[in-house]
């Protein structure tokens, strides 16, 4: 009786544990099928994803970087992108601009601190854009206050060249030195320093070719070369074909830990002049024009030192900068009636600071020296004439002392506030004043080093 009670037990557990034996089983079943559908529905989803980034890589890769004044501009920029810069300043001056000039040395045109009074500065309006994947193309318009137009830069740049090689043909501002390859709205004083009005006519703009080579090495290093057809200052249209200057140039630089940094360069430029004209007195004191025809030899060495702490310039920096000039110029000497060989040797250069001390406020001096040299004049060694009837060529040391205070609301607004004492001819100290407004308006690019 014992044993058919424990094999009924038995039985009736057996028919009880095997539903929830089976039922457990097919849940598991379940739990799996549903995994390998979640799998299955990742490994889609990232398949489709990857898909979709393939796609967006060959766009991208098919589609031309931007020039660099056009990256400024941002997604909804203009094609081409534009920019204007406004600038205007109030002027007083001491003394007649009318009579300034640069003792002892061939002035070119446009040099002097401007006109007294409200002045229009010099504006400019820039278009910048790809043409296609190999070139990019820029053109500034420059708008004086004599209400002229001129050409500041026109020309096409390679995009795509290797081995950090890039060509530029047109017009465009020459690598020489620092400075002359900024515009004008982006120096740290309102005018150019006086070495840069005594041996390249204020800024040097070449017509012709550039090729520049950035090395792929951890300190920066830049090589360039260019050939023009001499018509800027300190050479002059000559009618004449061929290649009428050409320079060279190098820039070397690094950083200094994390909160300074520092470039040289040296650069050299030959130039032919061929009866570039300038005004002299004679021995009469009689305004007489006479003319240089030969060859132009100017180097430049130039250096800049910047500090932030940490490298952060937002809050505080400080930048120290200089450039050393020196010209030889051979050739013939000409007046009215005779002509005459004519050699020089002459030398200048500028120092300059510019601290700022708390945001968007800048203080900043500058010095600037030259040394004009005494000529070798054929027609006086030969007594046709005599040192008296050359008188803007006698020996002399102009210089300039200059402070400046600015304010920058932002990057698209600036107020300076500038003195300067002058003593550029031998007769008279100038004693200038200038408040001056730059505004910028539209796409820029960042400004070079």
């Amino acid at each position: 009786m014992l044993k058919t009670s424990a094999l009924a037990a038995a039985y009736a557990a057996a028919f009880v544990i095997s539903p929830v034996a089976h039922a457990a089983e097919a849940t598991d079943n379940a739990a799996l099928a549903q995994i390998r559908d979640e799998i299955r529905q990742l490994k889609a989803s990232y398949e489709e994803r990857i898909a979709a980034l393939e796609t967006r890589l060959q766009q991208a890769a098919a589609t031309p970087a931007p020039a660099p004044e056009a990256k400024a501009a941002g997604a909804n920029a203009f094609n081409p992108a534009v920019s204007l810069i406004l600038g205007g300043s109030y002027d007083y001056l001491s003394q007649d601009p009318n009579k300034y000039r640069l003792q002892g040395f061939m002035p070119a045109r446009d040099i002097g601190p401007g006109a007294r009074g409200f002045n229009l500065g010099e504006s400019e309006l820039t278009l910048a854009a790809n043409i296609d994947p190999q070139f990019n193309g820029k053109l500034t318009f420059s708008l004086a206050a004599d209400n002229s137009v001129s050409v500041e830069e026109a020309f096409v740049a390679t995009s795509a060249l290797s081995n950090g090689l890039n060509l530029r043909a047109g017009r465009f501002l020459s690598g020489l030195g620092y400075l002359n390859g900024q515009h004008a709205h982006t120096w740290d004083f309102v005018d150019a320093p006086l070495a840069y009005q005594a041996f390249l006519g204020g800024q040097y703009k070449a017509d012709g070719v550039q090729a520049l080579w950035l090395a792929p090495t951890e300190r920066f290093l830049e090589i360039g070369a260019e050939l023009g057809n001499g018509a800027a200052f300190p050479g002059n249209d000559r009618n004449k074909n061929g290649v009428g200057s050409s320079a060279v140039f190098a820039h070397l630089g690094d950083d200094i830990g994390e909160s300074a940094s520092w470039r040289a360069g040296l650069s050299y430029l030959r130039s032919a002049a061929h009866e570039r004209s300038y005004d002299d007195l004679n021995a009469l004191n009689q305004t007489v024009t006479n003319a240089f025809t030969g060859t132009s030899h100017t180097w430049v060495l130039d250096g800049i030192y910047k500090w932030a702490p940490g490298g952060n310039g937002t809050q505080r920096n400080f930048k120290l900068q200089g450039e050393y000039f020196q010209r030889r110029e051979q050739g013939l000497l000409a007046t009215v009636v005779n002509s005459g060989d004519f050699s020089s040797t002459q030398s200048g250069w500028y120092a300059q600071t510019v601290y700022q001390f708390m945001p968007s406020w800048r203080v900043g001096m500058r010095h600037d020296h030259l040394n004009s040299g005494t000529p070798v004049i054929g027609l006086v060694n030969a007594g046709t004439l005599s040192a008296n009837d050359f008188q803007r060529l006698a020996n002399y040391q102009p210089k300039r002392n200059t402070v400046m205070v600015d304010y920058s609301p932002s990057e698209f607004s600036r107020f300076r506030l500038q003195f300067a004492h002058d003593q550029s001819r031998p007769e008279a100290s100038d004693t200038q004043i200038y408040l001056q407004y730059i505004m910028s308006l539209g796409a820029h690019g960042a400004h070079a080093f």
